[in-house]
């Protein structure tokens, strides 16, 4: 069957990759990357989940998320947080939006191929990140993790998304950078790529796009098709 929806993931696909954000967040925060690095795995081990996991299913809020990084940090770091200056603001002063992958959606749109979007995130960041991309003019559906209280790859929140299409797993190609996310689309039936650089994705949608199938010579139908360049 003909893949004609094509969903992509938000952060790292549609803009700058997650690495580049972090790295920007802490030096404007004046935080040591690796120390912030290191704080984000004692909270996860203290909590039994990642900060950013229980942000982004709405189990805690943004000031929560904050305190559980700033107590875990130098006591010297992480001033500016502490004085009132939001996590989002910050992390979103680091946050590009990825102008030739929008672009290229357009086309696909033009082309008559469904689009949607399927996304992690948070909240209180929806205006920010909405503000970035022209969201409502591409995407006929948006899944977002805070709105369902569940978070990709969470296998619960494909089947909302391919409720949502109303579409089987076989007419959907799933665009994320990150394995593991692209795993969970497959095992659903889901044809996936996995997004690691912007012209070569680009050159393997429009593979997969071609016959409905992953490119020659990649992975076959159920697991991610791996694409050149730096993964997250």
């Amino acid at each position: 069957m003909a893949v004609d929806t094509v969903v992509v993931d938000y952060g790292g696909v549609l803009t700058n990759p997650l690495a580049e954000t972090f790295v920007a967040f802490a030096e404007l925060a004046g935080i040591d990357p690796g120390k912030l690095a290191e704080a984000f795995a004692a909270a996860t081990e203290r909590h039994g989940i990642t900060p950013m996991a229980a942000l982004e299913t709405g189990g805690i809020t943004e000031r929560q998320m904050a305190e559980r990084i700033l107590e875990l940090l130098p006591e010297e770091a992480g001033r500016v947080l502490e004085n009132g200056q939001g996590f989002g603001e910050l992390w979103f002063r680091g946050r590009r939006a990825n102008e030739p992958f929008v672009a290229y959606l357009r086309t696909l749109r033009a082309r008559g191929y469904r689009l949607a979007l399927l996304t992690n995130n948070v909240r209180e960041w929806e205006p920010l990140w909405r503000a970035q991309l022209p969201v409502d003019e591409l995407f006929e559906v948006v899944v977002d993790s805070h709105r369902e209280g569940v978070r990709k790859p969470d296998p619960e929140i494909y089947r909302i998304l391919l409720d949502r299409l109303a579409v089987t797993p076989e007419r959907v190609l799933f665009v994320d950078d990150t394995a593991e996310n692209c795993a969970a689309a497959t095992a659903l039936g889901i044809r996936s790529v996995l997004f690691t650089g912007t012209p070569e994705a680009i050159a393997a949608v429009d593979a997969a796009l071609a016959d409905g199938a992953p490119a020659d010579g990649a992975a076959p139908a159920g697991t991610p098709l791996a694409v050149a360049g730096g993964a997250r």
